[in-house]
């Protein structure tokens, strides 16, 4: 059975940075993509940043030059660097490991950017 296990949220000022993790326990098959979404109260989850394998990474246009998404395949790991924050991106930031069959979906983690 496979989980993923987010870290890295937290509370952090208006310009400030944070890094999250989300690290994949167990083995995921035919994996096509990880990525990073994120989702205000009463609202749906909208896409934050993409990794397809093998292809090209897609960022949602609000967090374009600020926030970089990247992947450790040999640690089942993808990050999400988040810079020069603002206080719309508080949110509940999921991470998402896509495969052929079926999508993984971490926890949720909190990020509270205060102004």
């Amino acid at each position: 059975q496979v989980q993923l296990v987010e870290s890295g949220g937290g509370l952090v000022q208006a310009g400030g940075s944070l890094r999250l993790s989300c690290a994949a326990i167990g083995s995921i098959a035919s994996l096509n993509a990880m990525g990073w979404y994120r989702q205000y109260p009463g609202k749906q989850r909208e896409l934050v940043a993409v990794a397809p394998r093998g292809g090209t990474t897609n960022y949602a246009d609000s967090v374009k030059g600020r926030f970089t998404i990247s992947r450790d395949n040999a640690k089942n790991t993808v990050y999400l660097q988040m810079n020069s924050l603002k206080p719309e991106d508080t949110a509940v930031y999921y991470c998402l490991y896509r495969t052929s069959y079926y999508d993984y979906w971490g926890q949720g983690t909190q990020v509270t950017v205060s102004s």
